[in-house]
């Protein structure tokens, strides 16, 4: 149980940073990841890239599910509670 706990805690820490950005998300609740609208109509893998080169944050392209992820990026709330604070920062910046 206080794994579960540890990793929803993340989930509402990547939520509460997307919200504050204005970025649409589902997932988080019942689920380890959130899932993202890509930003200014970008292709999964083309997030990927941007955040990979320009702010050193690893995602899952949602095209690697297929298709109708094209346009959606996963993140997870599995991984350390600093890790995801320091990344979630990283993204609100990049995005704003």
């Amino acid at each position: 149980q206080h794994n579960l706990d540890y990793y929803r805690q993340n989930a509402a820490v990547i939520a509460a940073a997307l919200d504050e950005a204005g970025v649409w998300y589902c997932g988080g609740k019942n689920s380890p990841y959130i899932w993202l609208r890509c930003p200014n109509n970008m292709g999964s893998w083309e997030f990927f890239d941007y955040l990979l080169e320009k702010i050193q944050v690893v995602g899952t392209p949602g095209e690697g599910f297929g298709k109708n992820g094209a346009r959606y990026f996963r993140l997870t709330a599995f991984g350390d509670r600093s890790r995801t604070i320091e990344a979630v920062e990283r993204i609100k910046k990049a995005l704003g």
